[in-house]
């Protein structure tokens, strides 16, 4: 039972160490990822029309 509480106010007192995001730093890393994901997302579809454009015209 002494290693239970051991553990217990070992698990607490990193809990008070850990510093959590507020609203705005949330909403700014949100707004950063969406970002890069939309931009690799043109990107890959970009590449995606090239090659396929070039496949074709290589086919035919």
């Amino acid at each position: 039972m002494n290693k239970f509480k051991n553990y217990y106010a070992n698990v607490k007192a990193e809990l008070l160490k850990v510093i959590f995001p507020i609203k705005e730093q949330i909403r700014s890393a949100y707004l950063s990822v969406f970002i890069v994901v939309t931009v690799i997302t043109l990107f890959l579809a970009l590449i995606d029309g090239i090659m396929s454009l070039s496949l074709s015209s290589i086919i035919n």
